[in-house]
């Protein structure tokens, strides 16, 4: 088990990050008519999501209701990205690159908080992925989109479920929480990276069926 809790600083960088992501993410969706408060909900979601479901599956209070700073952080962070928006608009890499340092650190800090309440290596696992992409699948269900996680895309939960369990096999060997951390937030943002950059995909179920009938 980790000797300590995730340090405030890095629960408050990820939400922060976190607000700024999903603001950009909100504001590409001009056709739904997103007014400003919506995409400050939706950086909320974002930033809190992940960290909510996360507590939620541990059955512990929900720390960013119970605690100012993570409401306040995250909405600062969504007015950020509000405001760097129109500068970031026609530029990919650094909404990817930013979604996906994002996931490592919530997967970081779900896999380290189970870790530390005595949870086993397999279910700090999939509290860790639950913690990285719980934000995406608030949102998700916020803007009416199918579940980002589910369709054919860059490997997005298994990049996240890649960095994770790094994390926790490093735990178990007694590397340093915080070493363990800082890779998988390396190893989910290179693996997430790479995806998109040499399209790496599963198949689609249709397409797996169709070849195997052939």
């Amino acid at each position: 088990m980790s000797p300590f809790a995730v340090p405030l600083w890095a629960e408050l960088l990820a939400a922060g990050l976190g607000g700024v992501q999903g603001a950009l993410l909100a504001a590409e969706h001009r056709h739904q008519r997103i007014d400003l408060l919506g995409v400050l909900v939706i950086g909320l979601l974002v930033a809190l999501g992940g960290s909510l479901l996360r507590d939620v599956v541990l059955n512990q209070p929900p720390v960013v209701i119970w605690a100012n700073w993570y409401l306040l952080v995250a909405a600062a962070g969504a007015l950020v990205g509000m405001a760097v928006q129109p500068l970031l608009s026609r530029v990919v890499w650094p909404l990817v690159i930013l979604d996906a340092i994002v996931m490592g650190m919530f997967g970081a800090i779900g896999a380290s908080k189970a870790l530390f309440l005595g949870v086993g290596p397999v279910g700090a696992v999939v509290v860790g992925v639950i913690g990285a992409i719980g934000g995406g699948i608030l949102r998700d269900v916020a803007l009416n989109m199918p579940f980002s996680f589910l369709q054919v895309s860059t490997l997005y939960a298994v990049a996240a479920g890649a960095g994770v369990t790094v994390l926790v096999v490093l735990d178990a060997v007694a590397v340093p929480i915080l070493i363990a951390g800082f890779v998988c937030i390396a190893v989910t943002t290179a693996v997430r990276i790479a995806a998109v950059l040499f399209d790496w995909t599963f198949p689609e179920q249709i397409s797996f069926l169709r070849a195997r009938q052939a």
